[in-house]
């Protein structure tokens, strides 16, 4: 691929592309016209159309999703600007002297964290973009700053093959399989998929290796290619809270031992908990999440107060999923109450053998994510219909499964909703980083293809 010829496809794609919220609204249109042309009987005047979608803007589970989600943000955000984790982050980009080098090393250590955790791989990856930007900057060295971004964004093309995908937590539930089937098939499953029957599998293990080398090595290329310049970036605002003339329970809320065993607590009930779960992978539940990171956070951060101011600036990041969130929830209700996701769900696998199944699986899966950006709500959709015609097509519930989140966690590079958070913390816009993400796409695609059609 020519430099000129990537150039003008990058010009092309911020010439076209609108913001992510303007995205969202576009989105929002396309569905309401057809669910209008094409849903069901019950779905077919305006009126009752314009009542679902608007009732489905402030569904309460899908509200408390949407707070577990932001919470997850915001404390992965405050942990990754703790003195502990800013001392690993910038040891990391001293090697950072060259746009392709930088671009590969961002993405592979995004990535392995995202593997942990999604929300805390997203942050991670976001301000170790920021501080590859503002060494480059201080040194007055030209890199291409867009592809830094993206790089930092690629936790989001691998999280859900990890310990924190959505769909592997639900199944890996005592009693979730059964209860989301026909009572016919509830008797051929079993109570559960554990973590090492789907994330720990052979098939994802060799998976996710393919993606650690293929996309960093992807975006090593691209950097030989692509223009640099010297990043611009405005100076973050330093975390300085009041040290002098504390009096009283300011004392407290300045006081390191104290938030320190209060972290300390925290860490050992996470700890307790998880050895007394099944599984000790059973533990990673949203909510369980959030209690660690607060406790990470307590322990990380000098004490309360720089913590609290920590948060204040973290906060910033969540805002653009405060605002789209429920416009996606309008999305999810409009397509499940239509049936659309069903008849398109269905339609695929009516046509597929054994062998396709999974693959069209990943197919269908991708082109739902664009329209419900949510693992979760994806599953609540498209669990039940994967789960059944796996079963009716003999194809092992973990593959059908891993294809589902495969498919999911692909077309977030195309889908920018996710990458709000990361945009705000480097002070990129969507037009810099989706030239590149999309190349990863692709470069994602041809891995978890060969995956799905060799295992």
């Amino acid at each position: 691929m020519s430099k000129r010829f990537f150039e003008t496809y990058i010009n092309g794609v911020r010439r076209f592309l609108p913001s992510p919220y303007t995205i969202a609204l576009l989105l929002t249109a396309v569905t309401l016209i057809i669910v209008f042309a094409f849903g069901d009987s019950n779905t077919s005047s305006a009126f009752e159309i314009m009542r679902g979608w608007a009732a489905g803007l402030w569904e309460p589970n899908l509200m408390v999703f949407a707070m577990q989600m932001m919470l997850i943000l915001v404390l992965g955000h405050a942990l990754a600007l703790s003195p502990v984790v800013s001392k690993i982050i910038k040891k990391l980009v001293i090697p950072c002297t060259t746009t392709e080098r930088s671009a590969a090393l961002v993405a592979f250590t995004s990535m392995c964290v995202g593997l942990f955790n999604w929300g805390l791989g997203l942050i991670f990856g976001a301000i170790l973009a920021r501080k590859v930007g503002e060494k480059a900057q201080a040194e007055q060295r030209p890199i291409n700053y867009g592809l830094i971004g993206a790089a930092g964004y690629s936790a989001m093309l691998i999280w859900h093959g990890g310990i924190s995908g959505s769909s592997l937590i639900k199944v890996a539930e005592e009693g979730h399989l059964k209860s989301i089937v026909d009572d016919q098939y509830a008797h051929l499953l079993p109570n559960a998929i554990s973590l090492d029957q789907t994330a720990f599998s052979m098939m994802n293990l060799l998976t996710t290796i393919g993606i650690l080398i293929v996309v960093p090595a992807a975006l090593f290329a691209i950097g030989k290619i692509t223009e640099t310049k010297v990043p611009s970036l405005s100076k973050e605002s330093a975390f300085e809270t009041k040290t002098e003339g504390l009096i009283g329970a300011e004392k407290l809320d300045h006081s390191g031992v104290f938030s320190k065993l209060i972290g300390v607590g925290l860490i050992a009930y996470c700890l307790t908990a998880m050895f007394n779960e099944s599984s000790i992978l059973s533990f990673f539940t949203p909510n369980n999440i959030n209690f660690l990171l607060l406790g990470l956070c307590l322990l990380a951060h000098k004490h309360i107060s720089s913590f609290v101011v920590a948060v204040e600036s973290a906060i910033v990041g969540a805002s653009g999923i405060l605002i789209q969130f429920p416009l996606y929830f309008g999305i999810l209700a409009l397509m499940k109450s239509s049936g659309l996701v069903e008849s398109f769900s269905t339609f695929l696998i009516e046509h597929s053998s054994a062998t396709s199944f999974p693959l069209l699986t990943f197919l269908s899966a991708g082109v739902v994510n664009i329209f419900v950006p949510s693992g979760g709500g994806q599953w609540a959709i498209q669990g039940p219909i994967i789960v059944q015609s796996s079963i009716e097509l003999g194809v092992p519930l973990n593959k059908g499964i891993l294809a589902l989140a495969y498919g999911d966690e692909v077309t977030n590079m195309l889908q920018p909703f996710w990458a709000l958070p990361l945009l705000g913390i480097t002070q990129l816009s969507a037009r810099d980083i989706l030239p590149f993400t999309l190349v990863m796409f692709l470069a994602a695609t041809t891995v978890f293809s060969i995956a799905l059609l060799s295992f």
